[in-house]
Formats: C-alpha cells, sequence, structure tokens
C-alpha cells in the first residue's frame, strides 16, 4: 500500500537530481564521462525518478479534497490551460532557451508573441499546468505531483538565465532586456508589445487544448476543459 509521504519523496528525487545534474554537477560530470556519457547518466536518472513518482502516484490513497472545486473554478481552469497550450505551442519554434546541439542560439530581433509575454513560455506553460491542476483536483499526492512541476520549471528558467548568462554573455542579457521572466512584465515597462502570435502557437494551442483535455476522459474518467460542459 503506497503513501503520500512516498510521493514526496519521489517528487523531490525527480526535482532534486534534475537541478543538481543541470546545474552544480554538470560540469564535472562532462569532464569526467563526456557529454555524450552525460547524457546517458541525466537521461537515466530522470527516468528512474520519474517512473518512482509514477509508481508512488498510483499506489498513494486518495484523500478528501482541500476545498470544495465548483464550474466556476473549472472555467478558470479551462482558460488558463488554454493559454498555457498557446505558450508550449509558441515555445517550440524560434526559442533561443532550447537545446541547439553547440550551435549558437538564434535570437529574434524582437520579442513578439509568446516572447512578448515571458522569455520562458516553455516554462511557464507547466506551470501554468501544475497551478491548474492544483486548483480542480486538490488531493494530496496530487498537490505534491503539481507543486514539484511549477518548481522545477519556474526555478528551472530563473537557473537557466543564470547559466545562458554565463554561456552567451554577449547575446543572453540583450535577449534578457527585451524580454521578462514574469508573464507581462516586458509588456507592461514597454520593452514589448503584445502581438505578432503565429499559427503554430494560436492554432496548435487550440488543437493542444482541445485533444489534451479530451483525452482527460478516457485516461483519468473525469471530463475536463470544454468537454466538462458539452
Amino acid at each position: 500500500m503506497g503513501s503520500t509521504s512516498a510521493v514526496a519523496a519521489a517528487a523531490v528525487a525527480f526535482v532534486g537530481s534534475h537541478f543538481l545534474l543541470s546545474h552544480p554537477l554538470r560540469g564535472r560530470l562532462v569532464r569526467a564521462i563526456g557529454e555524450t556519457g552525460f547524457q546517458g547518466i541525466y537521461s537515466l536518472v530522470a527516468f528512474a525518478t520519474l517512473g518512482w513518482l509514477i509508481v508512488a502516484y498510483r499506489k498513494a490513497p486518495l484523500t478528501a479534497p482541500l476545498w470544495p472545486v465548483g464550474d466556476g473554478l473549472w472555467a478558470l481552469a479551462t482558460v488558463v490551460m488554454l493559454i498555457a497550450s498557446i505558450l508550449l505551442l509558441g515555445s517550440l519554434i524560434r526559442n533561443p532557451a532550447l537545446p541547439t546541439g553547440g550551435r549558437p542560439s538564434a535570437f529574434p530581433e524582437t520579442a513578439r508573441g509568446v516572447y512578448a509575454i515571458t522569455r520562458h513560455p516553455m516554462m511557464w506553460s507547466f506551470a501554468l499546468w501544475g497551478l491548474c491542476h492544483i486548483a480542480v483536483f486538490p488531493v494530496a499526492k496530487n498537490i505534491i505531483v503539481a507543486v514539484a512541476i511549477v518548481v522545477l520549471a519556474l526555478v528551472g528558467a530563473a537557473l537557466q538565465d543564470r547559466k545562458k548568462e554565463q554561456l552567451q554573455p554577449d547575446l543572453w542579457p540583450v535577449w534578457e532586456s527585451k524580454t521578462s521572466y514574469l508573464p507581462f512584465a516586458a509588456i507592461a515597462a514597454g520593452r514589448a508589445r503584445l502581438g505578432g502570435f503565429g499559427l503554430h502557437a494560436l492554432l496548435g494551442g487550440l488543437v493542444v487544448w482541445l485533444v489534451a483535455t479530451w483525452a482527460h476522459m478516457p485516461l483519468t474518467g473525469w471530463a475536463a476543459g470544454i468537454w466538462r460542459w458539452l
């Protein structure tokens, strides 16, 4: 029989190992075993800890919700998840934060589309996913997993900024000056303008949102998104 504490232990291992391998241990491991060897260890640890987290989650008991969840909260989460889907799909094109295989990152001339909102649209999409799932499914084991995703995304984004500043001192600070870590902060400060969303972000985000929320019913037995009311 599983327990909520097992979920917490697995979540700490998953998030903690990611931060350790991505930052303080990465350089030493790459020098010792090479980039390919490091990627192998990183992938192995990530899959192992994620598998542990999944198994622990499935075995943990379903506790009572911490607050009532009505249609209003579901409607808010549905809208926020659409925004998260747009951020995620928009982040797949012309994203300087994505790995380039050793090649120099390509930086847009101006921050447009999802990058006008935040320079870390992918990370914020994961964080919004976590917050929405906490809001509509406030049971202990789900809150633990969702908080782990939020911490991994937002702390990871901040640490990525620090790493990029060191690796690309002539380029990343310039990109930072055009964008913002916090959503809409660059727009509020006048450094970016809202607009310029590509179809990959808007249409792709809409499709992913519709498919992902529809999949809730066959995968979990719960209707989500607009399907909750259709």
